[in-house]
């Protein structure tokens, strides 16, 4: 399917080139920040893993409710009874989400410096 095929081939068409063209602006300029990241020794590796599978499980739960169901953009099929594919795209998707949830949850520390003790022991 085409991002929107609602319209010609021809709409399709270029509505797909331009959703790919979002696409790959983002995923060099997430290389780039990622890079940076690991060059300043800064990456918190767990948490930008939480962060992916939270993007992708977002992403993809707005395609099926949003573009889907309410802006009707395109369909994953057509002609056939789409309850079972809507449930296993949007089934992914929370489960996406539940992973990046348990995965960011588990991480929330990671970089954290341990407090300082104060000087003498006071004890």
């Amino acid at each position: 399917h085409s991002f929107y095929d609602r319209s010609t081939p021809d709409v399709a068409l270029a509505s797909d080139g331009l959703l790919q063209t979002a696409y790959l602006v983002l995923l060099v300029a997430g290389f780039f920040w990622f890079a940076d990241l690991r060059r300043r020794d800064a990456l918190a590796r767990r948490s930008a893993w939480a962060g992916f599978v939270l993007g992708l499980g977002a992403f993809q739960l707005f395609d099926g409710v949003v573009n889907h169901k309410v802006l009707r953009l395109h369909e994953i099929r057509y002609d056939v009874d789409v309850l079972p594919y809507d449930l296993a795209w949007n089934g992914v998707a929370v489960v996406l989400l539940i992973i990046g949830a348990v995965l960011a949850v588990r991480s929330r520390d990671e970089g954290r410096l341990p407090a300082a003790r104060p000087a003498g022991g006071g004890g």
